[in-house]
């Protein structure tokens, strides 16, 4: 309990649940477990989904890949279950993602908490009964005193409002929900989106297609993946060193399992710097390739410069159409999320492929054959594919009825940019609990994610302990969370591209800070000073009466 922190002796009113966790992935699953067989609370996990999952449920589009080497893609809670788990391969794809999950969901009893098919229409604060009430798209009412969303960064789709969109008469498909058993062998596909998802499936479907059609906003810095069987020998060492291997990804930046270079890459002449830039070529990832190599790529614009111009170089020497390989070519900064690909540039050469520039060559319409651009070609179509990303981080808030304090809606708490404090609260919302809410760490994600989901037990835990009816971030603590990570973030280059990172993918959003780029080492420090004083810029109230701030 926090210095100077009296325990509150006001009885708890009833409510149906002791929590309520929104979202069944690796976020909802993991803080089930931990407020249910830790703590011993009531909680019910609800998912719109028709399945456990998350994210990894709805993107099952084709060539689906973790860019995590695969033996970081997974929960590090539980020893036994790091031990138990086999994989032979580099990198992990999304059929085996959901394997591992479900397998995880079944281990540890987690399908009797959870409720599928059943999505949150509504959730509203009620503070004569300091409780929250939710509403369900089955029409079912529950109330609880804590409100866990673990909504996923990646879930709130973004289908772009192109003009004749519901006349066109063949498929159309996005890849964050993606259905079963669809076919493309003679078909004319065309796919709107190189992102990371349209670079994966672009990738896969081109062998598969009649002809595929892309269409490019912006071309991409890309690398090899680099993915491949993993001897069993390599598996049982990973194994014998994971409580290394773990507390080594805590204390770095990114969590991807790797050293991340100190060395600057103008230190080091231009033929050593060449060599390095191929070493991480040929071993693939992105995140190595940006971090691995040198310590400043992300932070010096001559060290990003030499980056770049090296993936430049592949592109000209593996595209061969000049015209191609031109539109291919990206010329900002390297600055955002690195991307890798199992063969992205080298698809550009089979015959069956085509590259329009919708940046010169803007999208008009949909028309009922297909899709026509402003130089008056209509690209005939049997099917679109949109992988046009997501409303990252905080769409799926905004997306339902979410009230907090005195019927403020998230709407109107955020109307200036999506704001937390530590990326796990919102002031003004008492007791809940954001898992990768705005201005979380950018990293691999389930190590942050179970930081997150840890740091939130506890503060349950103490905020129990101390018998208080709620537990809320202050405005002044939020604001000061703001600030720190907009100056770690113009302390970067990642603000000079337009990402899907600040929500730039979304028409009429504005550009804003929605991640703390320090690194996972960084975030966990800062979550253990809070924690160590006292749970510094939270407030514990008792019911409707006197607020106690936790160690201010």
């Amino acid at each position: 309990m926090s210095p100077g922190v009296e325990k509150f002796p006001t009885p708890k009113p009833a409510t149906d649940f002791d929590a309520i966790i929104i979202g069944a992935g690796f976020g909802g699953m993991y803080m089930l477990r931990k407020l249910r067989d830790e703590m011993g609370l009531k909680v019910r996990v609800f998912d719109k989904a028709g399945g456990i999952g998350g994210t990894w449920f709805w993107n099952r589009y084709p060539g689906a890949l973790s860019d995590t080497e695969t033996y970081l893609y997974c929960y590090s809670f539980d020893r036994q279950l790091l031990q138990d788990w086999d994989f032979n391969t580099r990198y992990i794809t999304a059929p085996k993602i959901l394997d591992y999950l479900e397998h995880v969901a079944d281990r540890f009893d987690l399908r009797r908490n959870i409720q599928l098919n059943t999505g949150i229409t509504a959730a509203h604060y009620n503070e004569a009964r300091d409780c929250w009430q939710v509403q369900t798209d089955q029409g079912e009412s529950f109330t609880a005193r804590y409100l866990v969303t673990a909504l996923g960064l990646l879930s709130a789709t973004n289908v772009p409002k192109i003009k004749g969109r519901e006349s066109f008469a063949g498929e159309q498909y996005h890849t964050g929900n993606w259905p079963a058993n669809v076919s493309f062998e003679g078909k004319r596909v065309g796919v709107i989106g190189t992102g990371s998802t349209g670079i994966q499936v672009i990738t896969s479907i081109a062998p598969q297609v009649e002809h595929l059609t892309v269409f490019q906003r912006s071309p991409q810095y890309s690398v090899p993946v680099g993915n491949g069987l993993v001897p069993p020998e390599e598996v049982a060492e990973i194994k014998r060193n994971y409580d290394q291997i773990w507390a080594d990804a805590k204390k770095s930046m990114v969590a991807f399992g790797f050293k991340e270079s100190t060395v600057p890459a103008m230190s080091v002449s231009e033929e050593e710097r060449q060599a390095t830039f191929q070493k991480a070529w040929d071993k693939g990832g992105g995140f190595r390739f940006m971090f691995e190599t040198f310590g400043d790529i992300a932070v010096d614009p001559a060290a990003n410069e030499a980056a770049a111009a090296f993936i430049r170089s592949k592109i000209a020497q593996i595209v061969k159409d000049p015209e191609t390989a031109r539109k291919l070519t990206p010329h900002d900064v390297y600055a955002k999320r690195p991307l890798c690909d199992s063969g992205y540039y080298a698809t550009y050469n089979r015959d069956n492929v085509a590259l329009v520039d919708v940046k010169a060559n803007p999208i008009e319409e949909i028309t009922a054959k297909g899709i026509r651009t402003a130089d008056g070609v209509e690209h005939e179509l049997d099917m679109i594919i949109f992988a046009t990303g997501f409303d990252a981080v905080d769409g799926n808030y905004t997306r339902f009825d979410l009230r907090g304090r005195g019927g403020q809606t998230i709407n109107e708490h955020w109307q200036d940019a999506p704001a937390s404090y530590l990326g796990v609260t919102t002031a003004n919302f008492p007791n809940m609990f954001m898992i990768l809410g705005p201005n979380g760490p950018f990293t691999n994600l389930p190590p942050s994610i179970e930081t997150q989901v840890e740091f939130v037990y506890e503060l349950i835990d103490h905020a129990e302990r101390a018998g208080a009816r709620s537990v809320e971030a202050t405005q002044a603590a939020e604001a000061q969370w703001s600030a720190t990570c907009k100056e770690v973030a113009d302390a970067t280059l990642f603000p000079k591209a337009e990402s899907w990172i600040f929500g730039a993918n979304i028409p009429g959003k504005k550009n804003t800070v929605l991640f703390y780029i320090a690194g996972l080492g960084a975030y966990r420090n800062v979550l253990a000073d809070v924690k160590n004083a006292g749970y510094r810029g939270f407030e514990l109230r008792a019911p409707q009466t006197a607020a106690v701030a936790a160690g201010r």
